[in-house]
């Protein structure tokens, strides 16, 4: 078959890295999307047709998961006919975008699992590289004060979604640590310049979702270094909140609750059709406008409906149930991790889920995807297991 050959698994391998860490190193966005047409989107197209036992397969052994796509998209897409855009084509394009990106992850599997593993690994320490730069950029050579919120490099500059990718690395990385002597210093490396990019962007809904899930990581790890970062996340964060508890509370509550209470509003003016993909709108509340919702499930609603909303979750909990299947497994405990830090990000920013890739793809999209690999690393399990350690 074509996508086993191994220039087609590099091709593969080369798209799913660019995802990665482009979005921090990409000169541009326009660059990054180029680089996911060429080595992601493009090689898809290619192989999907030498691939489809492999849909054959995915769709038999997570039927409840494809159909809860097929309607998601589909509604979506549906909703173009009465949605106020001036170029439904390019929200229809958009779909096929996530559609492919989605049928990327069965032909990315095919790599196994320790490799993939190794390229988030490798992702994460691109995106260490980008937060350097990103300190160093903004600190040293724009001269700001070390008190002012971080604005990254790339795609990573807003603070809050930036901080949402970075957390995301944080939370694979620390989920699988390396052996090897040299490889754990430049993975302990890697992890403290991300935790410093999260931390000087001020994201304290990021930092929350981190420390919530580092709490929650021994329900699924079942291992004393599980507790130990439990413990360590904990006592950390008492310290943190002690030591800045004047920054953490400058900004209050960042009238998350006004916008909620408006967003539900919306909802009630168009509860069952939504404003359709592409529409405009903002939000009016305390006296400010607003883009969004600031909220994954109530921008969804406003969009698409409460049926688009009630699909997405259906998305979102169907990826929960294949992550839990394999929860024993070494690549399904970074994902619930990253399932977990995903969901508790939706509830305070990333109000976009159909747009191009852009940073909130780590937290919605990406892990969707993730979720199908799951078929392919319980059949092969055994093996696996007795692989995952020599990383």
């Amino acid at each position: 078959m074509m996508y086993s050959r191994r220039w087609a698994q590099a091709w593969l391998a080369i798209g799913f890295f660019w995802f990665l860490v482009g979005i921090a190193l990409a000169p541009s966005n326009k660059l990054y999307q180029q680089g996911l047409v060429a080595f992601l989107w493009l090689p898809t197209l290619v192989m999907l047709w030498s691939a489809r036992a492999l849909l054959v397969e995915l769709w038999h052994a997570q039927k409840a998961q494809c159909l809860a796509l097929l309607l998601m998209l589909g509604w979506t897409a549906l909703s173009l006919s009465w949605a106020a855009t001036e170029e439904p084509g390019r929200e229809l394009k958009r779909l096929l975008y996530i559609a492919v990106f989605l049928l990327f992850f069965p032909l990315l599997a095919q790599l196994g699992e320790q490799r993939i593993r190794l390229l988030m690994l490798l992702g994460g320490a691109g995106l260490a590289i980008g937060a350097v730069l990103s300190i160093v950029q903004f600190y040293l050579v724009r001269g700001e004060e070390w008190a002012s919120r971080l604005y990254g490099i790339g795609e990573i500059s807003h603070p809050i979604l930036g901080s949402y990718v970075i957390g995301a690395a944080i939370v694979w990385m620390i989920h699988w640590p390396v052996k090897q002597r040299l490889m754990q210093l430049l993975w302990g490396v890697a992890l403290l310049c991300l935790g410093a990019f999260v931390l000087l962007c001020q994201s304290r809904g990021a930092a929350l979702g981190l420390l919530i899930t580092m709490l929650a990581m021994p329900l699924w790890c079942r291992d004393r270094r599980s507790r130990v970062i439990a413990a360590t996340a904990l006592v950390g964060a008492a310290i943190g909140f002690a030591l800045l508890y004047s920054l953490v509370m400058y900004r209050g509550a960042s009238y998350r609750p006004e916008i909620f209470e408006v967003s539900l509003q919306m909802i009630g003016e168009h509860p069952w059709t939504g404003l359709g993909l592409g529409s405009f709108y903002s939000i009016s509340a305390a006296g400010m406008q607003f883009d969004h919702t600031h909220n994954m499930f109530t921008h969804i609603a406003i969009e698409l409906g409460i049926p688009g909303m009630l699909l997405w979750l259906a998305v979102w909990l169907c990826t929960l149930r294949e992550i839990w299947k394999t929860r024993d497994t070494t690549f399904g405990k970074g994902l619930m991790g990253l399932w977990l830090f995903s969901t508790l990000a939706m509830q305070f920013d990333a109000a976009s889920l159909t747009g191009t890739p852009r940073a909130e793809w780590f937290i919605s999209w990406l892990p969707v995807g993730l979720a199908t690999v799951l078929v392919w690393v319980r059949a092969r399990a055994p093996g696996c297991d007795k692989i995952s350690g020599s990383i």
